[in-house]
């Protein structure tokens, strides 16, 4: 394996603190830091289920979450969220072994290239689904990669931090591994599970 298919916010850019807190803020005002970890449950899902499971629960407008969601992304424009432990040292192996690192992500291209322009993480290529490609677990994003640049499933590695990563590599074709965010339990079924992104760091020399 010496292509990975990465997920970017929450695998490849530490994204879920501030958008976590964001939420809670928003969502529970005072009491926003004893909830933070019930916000997370739900980010980990996806920011836009997390809105609306928080507007049914406290009444707070689906806009009004929206608009503390968006401020995040102005803030990472000055501040930007940090690159998550192990991943330039695993993307710069990868290249290393002279393969690529790609991103497909549910995030707006404007918002995926400012992140990845601002912690300096070298992508060869990226697919974005608000360009007209369906969500994961669809394979579509996966495949376009593949496609593009004439990969064999067998020789790639999809990396993601929630289960639909994984589903969307799978239905491609392509083995994935889960990073797994301590204290948020998910059901991956039997996918490989790292704490670390340098735990695979051992796969990207080996042709298999």
């Amino acid at each position: 394996m010496r292509t990975i298919i990465w997920d970017l916010g929450g695998t490849l850019i530490d994204t879920y603190p501030d958008v976590d807190r964001a939420l809670a803020r928003a969502a529970f005002g005072d009491q926003a830091q004893s909830r933070v970890a019930e916000v997370a449950a739900l980010t980990r899902v996806s920011s836009g289920h997390a809105i609306e499971a928080l507007a049914v629960r406290t009444g707070v407008p689906e806009e009004e979450l929206s608009a503390a969601y968006d401020g995040v992304k102005d803030y990472w424009q000055h501040t930007p969220a940090p690159v998550m432990a192990g991943a330039q040292e695993v993307m710069a192996a990868i290249r290393a072994a002279g393969g690529l690192n790609l991103v497909a992500t549910h995030r707006d291209r404007s918002s995926a290239e400012q992140l990845i322009t601002a912690t300096g993480l070298a992508v060869d290529d990226m697919v974005c689904a608000p360009d007209g490609h369906p969500r994961k677990p669809s394979p579509a994003l996966i495949e376009a990669l593949l496609q593009r640049h004439h990969l064999q499933p067998t020789d790639v590695l999809v990396v993601g931090d929630r289960p639909v990563d994984l589903e969307a590599g799978r239905a491609a074709g392509v083995d994935g591994a889960l990073l797994v965010t301590p204290g948020i339990p998910l059901d991956a079924g039997a996918a490989r599970r790292i704490g670390d992104l340098r735990e695979l760091l051992p796969l990207v020399s080996d042709p298999a």
